[in-house]
Parts: structure tokens; C-alpha cells; sequence
């Protein structure tokens, strides 16, 4: 287990606990890091795909989907998680800035098609497996597993945990265009519609992509080279602790505002009564 302390910025108010959204920076980023170095090399053979992570001016730098799955699979052990599409436009919508690099989230399966032929049939072969309908679909990084996988152009390939979400938008398999945030379904974190706005959402047509957010603006759904990878790169992570626990501080957050308002309601009501008072000489 990582022992340094993941420190990320709260998405919603500070007098309730609730999840936290950050980078992998400072000592916390050095461990992980070197966890994940470690691990690249003794598990999946030290793949080209996964050495694409550095450590420059405080942050780690660079990421692809390979390394966004390997990073999820070390920090859980810390209650952490790296960050769906939902989680990045929850943070958006709160104004937490998310300009400094692009963040990686998920895998887009349109068909068994290229790009990635042979990775679109292994996902697809699982996925209905489990009885799911196949293509339009969207999987979470934090849904993944690594594994190695001779077979696989990369040497490695993608196995769905048992927790997986697999997320089915029609949107997907829409041309390219814009919209605004406001048209972002805050669930899945994808835009429920496309014509005008100020974001572009970049799809294509078959096989099988990754989707990542660039520079807290652009969605991506059309990259085929998953092994690729440059600087800007940031793997953002968030507190997994979204369960009966968050569910408990959410609810006695609400309480409280409940409680608040009540008195202020009571507050303005009796200034209100008596000023009718007075105006009326009782």
C-alpha cells in the first residue's frame, strides 16, 4: 500500500465529507510511481505501452489507457480510484479547474473492426458474455484489468473486473460536433445532444477508441493508438468512498441545509410580522 497521502481538491463543500479529484503529485505521485514502475516490469514484462510515466516539477506525467488501468489497480488498495468521464464533468461543473493536461477515462467499443481489431473482439467477447448488448459502449478505466496477452499487438490486453460499468450512449456513434455543458447527463458524463456550443465532442465510426478530456474542454472519443502518449498527460484519481459512508454525509449535509433554511425562513417571517405590525398599529 502507497503510504504517502493522495491530497486532491474537494468537489463539494468543505463541511461534509465527500469525494476528492487530483493528480498524481508530490510524494504520493513519487510512490505510486515507483510502484507502478516496479510493476510494469515484474508483471507485464515491461511493456512499450506502460513506459510512458515520468516525474517532472512535482507531478507525474503522460498516460495512455494502459497505464490509467495499471495506476487504478495500485491505488485502490489506497480506498482510491482513477476518474470515470462522470467524475471529470462532476468536477468540471463545480468549477475545479482541470486545464493543466488531458485526462483519460474510459474505452469506446463501436465494432470488431480496426482500430484495435484484436482488443474490439476480446472486449466484445466479454462483454456479451455477460449477456450485455456489445457495441456503443463505453467502459471506465477503473472497470479494467491489465493482463498480458502474447497474442495482443501491445503485449497486453483488457480484462473487465467483476464492479465494471459498462455504459451504452447512442451519442457515441454520432459525427463529430459541439455542445455545451450544460447538455453533459452528469451520470455518464457524456453529452446527451449535439448542434451548438463551445465543446466539441470527436467521435469515428468502428472499433475501438479511447475517450479522454482535453484540457477540461474537448472530448475525445476517436483516438486509436491506445499506447500512445505525451507530457500533457495526467492520471487524475479520485476517493473510491462513494458508498453507505458518502451516502450518510451526503444526507446529514442535507439536513443541515433543510435545518438552515427553516431558520432563516423563521427569521424572515418575524421581521415580517412585525413590521406588518407597525404598519397597521398593532
Amino acid at each position: 500500500m502507497i503510504k504517502a497521502q493522495f491530497k486532491g481538491t474537494q468537489i463539494v463543500p468543505k463541511d461534509a465529507v465527500f469525494p476528492e479529484i487530483g493528480e498524481l503529485r508530490g510524494d504520493f505521485g513519487k510512490e505510486v510511481l515507483a510502484e507502478y514502475e516496479g510493476r510494469a516490469k515484474s508483471d507485464y514484462g515491461n511493456a512499450d505501452a506502460l513506459n510512458v510515466l515520468s516525474y517532472s516539477n512535482g507531478v507525474v506525467i503522460g498516460s495512455n489507457p494502459f497505464a490509467t488501468v495499471l495506476i487504478n489497480q495500485i491505488v485502490r488498495a489506497n480506498g482510491l480510484r482513477t476518474a470515470t468521464p462522470a467524475d471529470l464533468e462532476k468536477a468540471l461543473s463545480v468549477g475545479i479547474d482541470l486545464s493543466e493536461g488531458y485526462s483519460d477515462s474510459a474505452l469506446v467499443l463501436r465494432s470488431v473492426e480496426e482500430p484495435n481489431k484484436y482488443l474490439a473482439e476480446n472486449l466484445a467477447n466479454q462483454i456479451k458474455a455477460r449477456g450485455n448488448k456489445k457495441y456503443l459502449a463505453m467502459i471506465p478505466l477503473n472497470g479494467l484489468e491489465l493482463v498480458k496477452d502474447a497474442s495482443s499487438p501491445h503485449g497486453l490486453a483488457f480484462q473487465l473486473r467483476e464492479d465494471a460499468n459498462i455504459i451504452y450512449a447512442s451519442i457515441l456513434g454520432k459525427d463529430t460536433g459541439n455542445f455545451n455543458s450544460e447538455d453533459i447527463n452528469l451520470a455518464i458524463g457524456l453529452p446527451e445532444r449535439l448542434g451548438n456550443g463551445n465543446r466539441t465532442l470527436y467521435t469515428r465510426k468502428s472499433g475501438l477508441s479511447w475517450l479522454y478530456l482535453a484540457r477540461g474542454s474537448g472530448l475525445y472519443s476517436d483516438i486509436g493508438d491506445l499506447a500512445d502518449s505525451n507530457e500533457s498527460g495526467r492520471v487524475r484519481l479520485t476517493s473510491a468512498s462513494q458508498g453507505a459512508k458518502s451516502a450518510k454525509n451526503l444526507a446529514q449535509y442535507v439536513a443541515n441545509l433543510e435545518k438552515a433554511k427553516a431558520e432563516e425562513i423563521a427569521k424572515i417571517e418575524q421581521r415580517f410580522g412585525k413590521a406588518m405590525n407597525i404598519l397597521t398599529g398593532n
